[in-house]
């Protein structure tokens, strides 16, 4: 039986421990960095630009393109006239009149002249008809051939090519593309860097939020038990007869108002630690403790960024941002001069189709080899590539006027970080001393009213002065950490290592 209860035990504290989460500020950096949304899309943002940097690469390459197409007409095309088909169709039968009428008319002019008799005139003719004949058929058929030999047949015509386009001279277009694709991606790093930093003072703000909170709560809890002690005090004073009702009613007053400061300090806590569950992407239900919310100090001996411990150069990815802005405003500008140059580029291809004409015109795939250098020179735009760079330059203008703007403005935000940084020193200095003063005053008030020379009032009125004393380093140390927080964000430090 001991055995059992030892093991549901060993099991109890096993699942306590296990439920609740220990988290240190590296921790809720981590934990924000790895689940935000926003910064996960400029992850994927900067493969993006990666892929189109490489994209933009293969522009110095040649591009290789196959074509492949087939269409049918109705009609073909034709190289010869109606006409001349009939001429070429009935070139014997043509011939064949002619000479049978000029034979007629010589034969006719001999009879009459005597050369020859009738009957020599009739076999001659006789004869000269059979060979009209012979040659009306082949002169037909040599002209059916030639009619022939002329058809393109290209109611069904098949092509196809492949062909190479080498850029020469592209007038800087292509370099300046892929300077502006180099810069884009390192414009994503920049925007990286940027959400980042944003990311971690948020977290940063809301851990040391936590703690002040949390030990706010703790001074809540000890100022019930300096007041409860006092109740109990007073009350056994009344009985005795040495103190009022009216001053245990005072000191009830004061309980009742600790046990409501109380329970706004434990609703503080469970507010601020909902808030840092959803930046670092846990359940906003999470049982989690801080590392720091139970260390008597905010601000330890080790802290010592400050105001005089920072560097001087200022790493702002936004400044980062507005010089890349810059720069791809400048490749901009050669890219609008170079659709204005001269441009060259080399072609070279296979072309190929059916008919073919390369030997008259046959139903048969053949092909030729092509190379070609094309040239494009602009001659005469009415000024528009001028009024176009014009306009380019006015945006790189603009571009690092507004970067002029952004530094100054960043140099008055360090300034006015260092300044805050400072004053929060000079604040829990003061802090500590005054909580030295109210200790002693509560102490002396504490002993005076044993000794029955000091009234309740009295220390109460040391308990309220012990209290926002103790309230007031809490806040100051927090003030400090804050500012140190927001002079890291201000100078670009705000990154990695602590």
């Amino acid at each position: 039986m001991k055995r059992l209860w030892l093991y549901i035990a060993i099991m109890s504290v096993g699942t306590t421990a296990w439920a609740q989460r220990v988290l240190t500020l590296d921790d809720c950096r981590q934990l924000a960095l790895d689940n935000n949304k926003q910064l996960t899309i400029a992850r994927v943002k900067q493969d993006a630009a990666a892929n189109d940097k490489r994209a933009m690469r293969t522009k110095y390459l040649p591009k290789v393109d196959a074509l492949a197409g087939y269409e049918w007409t109705s009609r073909e095309i034709s190289l010869l006239s109606d006409e001349t088909k009939d001429k070429l169709n009935n070139l014997g039968t043509n011939l064949n009149d002619k000479m049978s009428s000029t034979l007629t008319n010589v034969i006719g002019t001999m009879v009459q002249n005597g050369v020859i008799t009738p009957q020599a005139a009739q076999a001659m003719g006789s004869t000269m008809g059979k060979a009209g004949q012979a040659i009306e058929g082949v002169g037909n058929q040599l002209g059916q051939g030639i009619t022939d030999a002329f058809r393109s047949d290209t109611r069904n015509m098949f092509a196809g090519s492949i062909f190479i386009r080498q850029p020469l001279y592209m007038g800087g277009a292509i370099t300046a593309a892929n300077r502006i694709a180099d810069l884009k991606e390192q414009l994503m790093t920049h925007q990286i860097d940027m959400s980042t930093q944003s990311i971690l003072y948020d977290i940063e703000q809301t851990y040391w939020l936590v703690v002040s909170v949390q030990q706010k709560n703790r001074l809540a809890h000890s100022f019930y038990d300096l007041v409860k002690k006092l109740n109990d005090d007073v009350h056994k004073m009344i009985d005795e007869g040495v103190a009022t009702r009216a001053d245990g009613l005072k000191v009830d007053v004061r309980v009742n108002e600790a046990e409501m400061a109380i329970t706004q300090a434990e609703d503080g806590v469970a507010l601020a630690k909902m808030l840092l569950c959803q930046l670092c992407g846990l359940p906003m239900d999470s049982d989690i403790t801080l590392a720091d919310e139970n260390s008597d100090n905010i601000i330890s001996s080790g802290d010592a960024y400050t105001a005089d411990g920072t560097a001087d150069g200022i790493d702002r990815p936004e400044l980062h941002l507005l010089e890349g802005a810059i720069d791809i405003s400048r490749e901009a500008t050669k890219l609008v001069r170079a659709a204005y140059l001269p441009q060259v580029a080399l072609n070279a291809g296979y072309l190929i189709s059916n008919p073919s004409v390369y030997n008259g015109f046959e139903n048969k795939f053949k092909g030729i080899f092509n190379v070609g250098v094309i040239a494009r020179i602009p001659v005469w735009t009415w000024h528009e590539g001028r009024y176009k760079m014009n306009a380019a330059k006015a945006a790189t203008t603009i571009a690092e006027l507004e970067y002029e703007e952004l530094s100054e403005k960043i140099d008055l935000q360090v300034s006015q970080c260092r300044f805050k940084v400072k004053e929060a020193h000079k604040k829990c200095d003061m802090a500590r001393k005054n909580i030295s003063s109210a200790e002693e005053n509560l102490r002396c008030a504490t002993v005076g009213f044993q000794e029955g020379v000091m009234s309740t009032t009295d220390v109460m009125a040391a308990q309220t002065a012990w209290q926002q004393a103790k309230s007031q380093l809490i806040e100051a140390e927090s003030d400090l950490k804050m500012a140190q927080v927001a002079l890291r964000k201000a100078v670009g430090d705000l990154r990695g290592e602590r």
